[in-house]
């Protein structure tokens, strides 16, 4: 570990040369996990945790139970609401991935009086949508369906939903268990959207419509770097799970390639695993220039640094394995070299959220 965790370093550093092609960003060292300990218990399969605005309170869905919670930075916790008409609905195959309360999005000018806005994705009983609810900073009103008719699986849902640099809304779905849904370009599922704030194709999408990227199987998550790139983490089949770097209307393949391949047309990921390695991977945040990435089956924490070009990744060193079983919730920490991270699938009442200490 100690000669991987040097050579992270190593590709973490500046390259004055290839910084110098490719102008972004000041880069620094990056700063790993150096500890972890429990922030907060008594969580029922925590599916996501996205901060607020002022970054002092983060908000953390249960998949399960439909129940919303704010998170404040010393661990403490109050629920909010409830999303409702959420239907979750195992599937007997890969536990944990039946659908539920997914992912949550603040809108970025929240304030709790003249923005309450705040955004989710569930699966209801025949379809996967993308909701409005208003949170005044206490409690959660006025559900409204913003984009409704994505097909829903018993899995293969996707589910990450945030606010891009951009000002608009991108959200990840999933095939849905049903292939060809991808590769169809008048389909919602299997694809990255950019919407509106209503819910509407948001200006400049390649195709015109909701369609910001297809070819997916199941994206869970995704983060934004320094550069304002969008990088995603994508559940494959059998043999291989995927990073991919997404570029406006690039098609990553999916059922045509798992991986890498050959195929004109199809992007190829930035970065692969087996499922038996390390993989299934869950959700993405980004730090100092460092991917890190939550994963189910391979219960542990990647990092991946992001090259100097902005647009690879060096060798992957992943921690805690087995130590805290599935791993998925996963978010920056606001100002601070902290990462919050859930732990997933337990039981009722017996999953956590952990506080990863950086550098």
């Amino acid at each position: 570990m100690a000669v991987a965790v040097t050579a992270l370093l190593a590709l973490c550093g500046a390259h004055p040369a290839s910084a110098a092609a490719h102008p972004g960003p000041a880069r620094r060292a990056a700063a790993l996990p150096s500890a972890v300990s429990v922030l907060s218990d008594l969580w029922n399969r925590p599916w996501t945790v996205t901060f607020l605005p002022d970054g002092q309170r983060a908000l953390v869905t249960e998949r399960h139970s439909a129940g919303v919670w704010t998170v404040a930075r010393d661990g403490s916790r109050t629920k909010v609401g409830e999303v409702p008409d959420t239907v979750f609905a195992p599937t007997g195959g890969d536990f944990g991935e039946g659908g539920g309360l997914l992912g949550v999005a603040p809108s970025p000018t929240w304030n709790g009086t003249t923005d309450q806005d705040v955004y989710f994705v569930h699966t209801a009983a025949d379809e996967t949508r993308v909701v409005r609810m208003r949170f005044d900073g206490t409690s959660l009103t006025d559900y409204q369906v913003v984009l409704g008719g994505i097909a829903r699986g018993g899995d293969h849902n996707g589910g990450k939903i945030a606010f891009g640099p951009d000002g608009f809304l991108y959200v990840s779905t999933g095939d849905a268990r049903n292939k060809a849904l991808a590769q169809d370009p008048n389909s919602l599922n299997g694809k990255i959207l950019r919407l509106t704030a209503s819910g509407g194709a948001a200006p400049g999408n390649p195709f015109g419509t909701r369609v910001y990227s297809l070819g997916h199987r199941n994206p869970e998550g995704f983060a934004w770097d320094a550069r304002g790139r969008l990088w995603e983490t994508e559940i494959g089949d059998a043999t291989w799970d995927e990073v991919n770097l997404i570029s406006p209307g690039a098609n990553y393949g999916w059922p045509t390639c798992e991986g890498t391949c050959t195929t004109a047309g199809m992007t190829n990921p930035v970065h692969v695993w087996h499922p038996a390695e390390g993989g299934v991977p869950a959700q993405a945040a980004i730090a100092d220039d460092v991917l890190y990435v939550s994963t189910l089956r391979g219960e542990r924490l990647w990092a991946l640094p992001i090259d100097a070009t902005g647009t690879g990744l060096g060798t992957a060193v992943s921690y805690y394995t087995g130590a805290y079983g599935r791993l998925r919730a996963l978010a920056k920490v606001p100002d601070a070299d902290e990462l919050w991270l859930g732990t997933s699938d337990r039981g009722t009442d017996k999953d956590s959220l952990l506080k990863v200490t950086l550098g």
